[in-house]
């Protein structure tokens, strides 16, 4: 169970990319989005919120394994908070970009109450919290986008 949790948390691997590993675990949700957009939204929504369960555990189990809390190569809580951002998103190569950029933006920048959780969460659903808010911070701002940008 350990290394199903191991490979879940670390994103398939990519969360042993010597730089920028949150980064390489944004690119890995960017096929599971594409995977997932042809969905009806409540599928969609459905398989999210079961994925973020998951990544809960996965990175709650691996965490715990390393004896340490959100070590950088735990990036399944990128996977989960680009997913969020991508909800209902409009389709097109431009939006999957701007849904990419938006999550990482408020993943590093964590703005209030984002960087809050992040230093005051513990265990899985700590490591998971902050970027699940960076994803809804990054569908407002889609959603936003979306009323006023066509491509």
């Amino acid at each position: 169970m350990n290394f199903i949790a191991k490979w879940i948390a670390l994103g398939f691997g990519s969360g042993k990319a010597p730089v920028a590993p949150g980064t390489f675990g944004t690119i890995v949700a960017i096929p599971i989005y594409l995977l997932m957009q042809p969905m009806e939204l409540a599928a969609y929504i459905g398989l999210t919120v079961v994925l973020t369960l998951i990544g809960i555990w996965a990175c709650d189990v691996y965490s715990k394994a390393l004896g340490v809390h959100d070590h950088q190569s735990i990036v399944w809580d990128e996977v989960a908070g680009y997913l969020i951002t991508m909800i209902a998103a409009p389709t097109g190569w431009q939006w999957v970009l701007i849904g990419f950029v938006l999550f990482r933006l408020f993943d590093i920048w964590k703005p209030w109450p984002i960087r809050v959780l992040d230093e005051k969460v513990g265990g899985g659903f700590g490591i998971m919290i902050d970027d699940v808010l960076a994803g809804i911070f990054g569908l407002a701002t889609m959603m936003i986008l979306s009323q006023y940008l066509e491509f």
